[in-house]
């Protein structure tokens, strides 16, 4: 069996959860561990987060039991001794042969694990790419909570399928808080969706964009021209995901460098569609061009100065 740990927000869960998909996909036993959303857990976090896959209506999984996450994590003290003497040489950090941390972008071999728990986020878009059909067919969208905005969303998504429309999230909130700034800030710079939405622009000159973030008074101060820009700002809160909804119904989107950004062009199944995210995820990322085409085939790659990589 495989445990894979959900953790993380709703884009870092959906990505756990499509690698979980992929194994089951491959004939693995795979089950999800839940146990990172416990009271207990939560009490310790700062940013606390709710289990949100569920939002998504009648999602499968299979919980992995308190016996089956023993079975792979319980440790005996030869085993905590050997953990001790890896860690020395600079080998895996955790103490128990059995758990799978993530550090690089992309980790192959995890598709040929058996008895292991894997922990990580899995943002590379490899490791699911080719199961994203099945994906797109899983993530169901449920109805606004609220039956006006649901009518509201539903003409937006119609008038977005029948023009030119494109996407564009912008992160600030949290990425701006100066810890976060030093790994996170400076890549989706304005010379980034200058530049992402002047290929649009060039493209196709009736371009609609269509502003998702969660600081509106930022959008609403740098996106006056509603004949050019329309702000989504009526999707919060456990609503929230219906702004993926909505983005996966644009011909194009621009991605920040996160993962609700990335989710929202994953799920969109219109066959012309085009997508541009940042080159780097984080500022202390080394990424070589080449490699992260493969890891992200089909994606248009943009620096942070606006050059298409």
């Amino acid at each position: 069996m495989v445990i894979v740990k959900i953790a993380g927000g709703l884009g870092n869960q959906m990505q756990q959860y499509s690698v979980y998909r992929k194994l089951l996909s491959l004939g693995k036993e795979a089950k999800l561990d839940l146990s990172w959303f416990s009271p207990k857990v939560q009490e310790k976090m700062l940013a606390k987060r709710d289990f949100e896959l569920p939002l998504f209506v009648g999602i499968p999984y299979e919980e992995a039991s308190k016996e089956e996450l023993d079975k792979l994590l319980a440790q005996s003290f030869m085993e905590k001794v050997k953990g001790k003497i890896r860690r020395k040489l600079g080998k895996q950090d955790s103490d128990n042969e059995n758990v799978f941390l993530e550090k690089e972008m992309y980790h192959p071999e995890i598709f040929d694990f058996d008895n292991k728990y894997i922990d990580g986020y899995f943002a590379c878009q490899k490791y699911y790419g080719d199961i994203m059909p099945q994906l797109r067919e899983l993530f169901v969208f449920p109805e606004h909570s609220i039956p006006e905005l649901q009518q509201r969303n539903m003409v937006m998504a119609l008038k977005m399928d029948k023009e030119n429309s494109v996407s564009v999230h912008i992160r600030r909130g949290d990425y701006l808080d100066p810890e976060n700034f030093k790994v996170l800030g400076n890549i989706a710079t304005e010379q980034y969706y200058n530049s992402a939405m002047k290929y649009f622009m060039d493209k196709y000159p009736d371009t609609h964009f269509y502003i998702f973030t969660s600081d509106h008074e930022y959008a609403r101060e740098n996106f006056k021209d509603e004949s050019l820009y329309t702000i989504i700002d009526w999707n919060t809160g456990r609503d929230s995901v219906q702004d993926l909804m909505l983005m996966s119904h644009c011909k194009g989107n621009i991605c920040a460098n996160s993962t609700f950004s990335f989710w929202g062009a994953r799920l969109n199944k219109r066959p012309d569609h085009e997508v541009i995210r940042t080159f780097t995820m984080r500022n202390n990322q080394h990424c070589e061009p080449d490699i992260m085409h493969d890891y992200w085939d089909g994606w248009i790659l943009m620096d942070k100065d606006g050059k298409i990589v």
